[in-house]
């Protein structure tokens, strides 16, 4: 039988991070820990809007001192220590009415963007917005916005969703992960609470913890879409596996409650002289 200490260094297991040093197990948990924030005040701002809806010409109002407060809150910096607050991530943020069910119109957003700075479509904005579909172009697609995953999937099957990572070509045009959860009276959907997590907010929070890690990391979804990576030949929007970085060369480890994976390099064993 043999004992640790005539392990051999070719054998040896490596050793753990440092005392202190975050793991990979650690950097899963802490996505599934700041998905979990957001999902929580969309369930808050859900309840609130299910007990007013009946009082529809107040909804919008409610909608905006739900969600611009978060928005507002969202123009600091995430703090650097300690977990982010859930408004500190979020870009934007609303209800999305079911058709015809606020005064017979087949779409009616109570949408609205936080802060942005040097953006194509708006510029510079230091206060909340709300979204203006008559003035924005490329609009034509949100004409069936049921079809929509980020609709289309709540509605079909009464559970929150996540879609994304996507590049949002009618606010931020840059990358945004949408989280959506469905509002029901009875059994009637009659629209969705949903937030638009800023992809670059989300890095500012997560890479210091993965450049702590040993080697490199990438934050995927289901379909292998790159969120954030500290590997440079894998930027956002990348899919993973791809010819230059094969499937066995990373093991995937869940993000617990979120449909992410977090990606780690396999350490390919040396064949022995």
């Amino acid at each position: 039988m043999t004992t640790p200490s005539s392990t051999t260094p070719e054998t040896a297991r490596p050793a753990g991070p440092p005392a202190g040093l975050p793991t990979a197990e650690d950097c899963a948990i802490e996505v599934g820990e700041i998905f979990a924030r957001v999902f929580h005040t969309l369930d808050d701002w859900r309840e609130r809007i299910a007990a007013a809806v009946p009082d529809r010409a107040d909804l919008d109002i409610l909608v905006e001192s739900l969600v611009v407060p978060a928005l507002l809150a969202s123009a600091g910096s995430p703090a650097a220590d300690g977990p982010p607050a859930t408004e500190s991530l979020l870009i934007g943020a609303g209800f999305i009415a079911a058709p015809q069910y606020v005064n017979g119109r087949d779409a009616h957003f109570a949408w609205w963007l936080g802060p942005l700075a040097s953006n194509p479509l708006l510029g510079n904005t230091s206060g909340a917005s709300r979204l203006d579909l008559a003035t924005r172009v490329h609009t034509e697609y949100l004409r069936d916005f049921r079809e929509l995953e980020w609709y289309a999937v709540p509605e079909a099957t009464n559970q929150t969703h996540v879609t994304g990572p996507y590049v949002d070509q009618l606010c931020t045009c840059d990358y945004i992960i949408t989280l959506t959860m469905p509002v029901r009276l009875g059994e009637r959907m009659i629209g969705v609470v949903g937030a638009d997590v800023y992809v670059k907010r989300l890095e500012q929070v997560l890479l210091p913890h993965f450049l702590a890690l040993p080697g490199p990391v990438v934050l995927v979804n289901q379909s292998g879409r790159v969120v954030i990576s500290t590997e440079p030949t894998l930027p956002a929007g990348d899919i993973l596996p791809n010819r230059r970085h094969p499937a066995d060369g990373f093991a995937l480890l869940p993000c617990p409650g979120t449909p992410f994976l977090l990606a780690t390099r396999v350490a390919i064993a040396t064949p022995a002289l």
